[in-house]
Parts: structure tokens; sequence; C-alpha cells
């Protein structure tokens, strides 16, 4: 009964290991904060242009970022999984604020009177 109960355990203990591997082709965190912010910009502007294409936003960013866009998924679900999703979007908050200060100054605004950052309307 000790031996099985002390493979059980080793069992237990060798089995534990990452969820996901590192991907082959991964995207370093601060390319991953610019195309997400790009992205965000991409998406905002389909939002003023409603009868535009999305998908065609997003093939011109990863391309000009020279990403594949399998491996943006791959690494993207690698820093979700990781927790270091967070971190990243912080960053490209940052830089999307820094490519347009208006952004900012509207979002101050809106706290200031309001208490809550604004929701974008499509």
């Amino acid at each position: 009964m000790k031996k099985l109960v002390f493979i059980f355990v080793m069992l237990c203990l060798f089995s534990c290991g990452d969820y996901i591997d590192k991907p082959k082709n991964m995207i370093e965190p601060d390319a991953m904060a610019e195309i997400m912010a790009d992205l965000a910009i991409t998406d905002q502007a389909v939002a003023i242009y409603q009868n535009k294409n999305l998908e065609a936003g997003t093939r011109f960013v990863l391309k000009t970022h020279k990403v594949k866009s399998e491996d943006f998924i791959e690494s993207f679900k690698y820093y979700v999984i990781k927790d270091k999703m967070k971190d990243i979007a912080e960053n490209a908050q940052k830089i999307v604020l820094k490519k347009d200060p208006k952004a900012d100054k509207y979002i101050k605004d809106k706290l200031k009177n309001t208490g809550n950052v604004p929701v974008l309307e499509k």
C-alpha cells in the first residue's frame, strides 16, 4: 500500500508542468503591445466607418509588423495562459494614448465628469 501511495505521489509531482508550450515564433511582449495598439486603433476606425472590413485592417496591421496570424494567435494564447496579457494590454493602452493625445484628454474629462471610463459605442 505504501508503494502505491508513493507511486501516486511521484506521478502527481512529475505530471505537473506548463499548460502550454512556448510557441516557436513567439512575439515579444513589446512587439505584442505595439500590434495590439494598432489593432485597437484599426478597430475604432472600423467603428467610425461601419461598412468597412475589419478583417482587411487586421491583415494590414499584422503585415505591417511582419507577423503571421498563426504566430499572433499562438503568442496571444500563451500570454493569456501565463497571465502576462494584463501588462501587455496596459502597455498597448499607453502606446495608443501616446499616438493619440486627444484620447487621453477625452478619457480624463470623462473620468472627471462621471468617474467612469467611457464606453465606446458602435
